[in-house]
């Protein structure tokens, strides 16, 4: 009990961007530039679908969600950058971390399985389309976000049970990132730290490539379904309500890939850092985006809305 009260006390060092102060207010100016469009953005997707009734269809169901956890994601981590950019704050309790890691873990995951919930809704749309009333109801819509949110979350928190029974290496306080991400948290950690990295590597690879290839499967019968549409007109209408999805299915597990896939451990720790901000910062940003300038309906419902405003 005495390990876990000085574990709950102990005070962590976030190193940030620290060689970025030299420049002043400018990184400050630049991410909260970022972080307002951000969330901004997916409120305004959000507003569009609710005040448009032809928008009230499973697609935009999925991308409200996806908006919210998008807010969620980015308000986890950008807060704190701020404050550290203005205050020169880098410190954060071992429970703050934890909070932040598990948080993070959780809505990356859920986001992963809601975009596999928009590309099964693709798939019987364009693969089905006669029965897609009945398949993709309202019930199954709530049942497959809800399962997103859920799953998330609760897988999330195994990994983070844990570090529970472990002790804190003793000299190891400080962080070499921005934020609390998995590989940070688990190297403060001193004991049998290999069971919370192998279930946490186990659940994340199950929540993140899982969802991918059911993405790629249901792109690879959509492919299938689209090419035997006879007229050329017919076949870019039915593969254009896709494009945008795909887009952020690219932007987003590219990111993933670069970060947590590809070799960086000889790479200077700003250059990774960098890295992590597409996923982090600048994904979320693009999403709205992604979907406003190559979808006509969110462009006139976001063209009403301004009106409305």
């Amino acid at each position: 009990m005495s390990g876990v009260s000085e574990n709950q006390t102990t005070w962590l060092t976030l190193v940030g961007f620290g060689k970025l102060k030299h420049l002043g207010f400018l990184p400050f100016a630049l991410f909260l530039a970022i972080y307002v469009a951000t969330v901004g953005g997916n409120i305004l997707i959000v507003l569009a679908v609710a005040s448009s009734r032809t928008l009230h269809t499973p697609m935009y169901f999925f991308l409200c969600h996806f908006s919210l956890l998008e807010i969620g994601y980015t308000s986890n981590i950008v807060p704190r950058l701020l404050q550290s950019f203005l205050e020169g704050g880098d410190l954060i309790s071992l429970v703050g971390c934890l909070a932040q890691f598990y948080v993070f873990a959780s809505l990356a995951a859920a986001e992963c399985l809601m975009l596999s919930a928009m590309s099964y809704d693709r798939y019987l749309a364009i693969c089905h389309p006669l029965h897609y009333p009945v398949l993709m109801s309202t019930w199954c819509c709530v049942r497959l976000a809800t399962g997103a949110w859920f799953s998330g979350f609760f897988f999330s928190a195994f990994t983070l049970a844990l570090a529970a029974p472990l002790s804190l290496c003793p000299g190891r306080r400080v962080i070499d990132h921005y934020f609390c991400d998995f590989a940070p948290v688990v190297g403060l950690f001193c004991g049998e730290v290999w069971v919370m990295w192998g279930a946490g590597v186990s659940i994340s690879g199950c929540l993140t490539l899982a969802p991918f290839l059911l993405i790629v499967a249901s792109y690879v019968f959509i492919l299938r379904a689209v090419l035997r549409i006879p007229s050329s007109h017919g076949r870019q209408k039915a593969f254009s309500t896709c494009s945008s999805h795909l887009s952020v299915v690219a932007v987003f597990y590219g990111t993933l890939i670069v970060v947590y896939v590809a070799p960086t451990e000889h790479m200077p720790a700003l250059l990774r850092k960098a890295f992590s901000v597409f996923y982090t910062v600048l994904t979320p940003m693009f999403n709205p985006i992604i979907y406003s300038l190559k979808n006509q309906e969110v462009k006139w419902a976001l063209r009403r809305l301004c009106r409305q405003l």
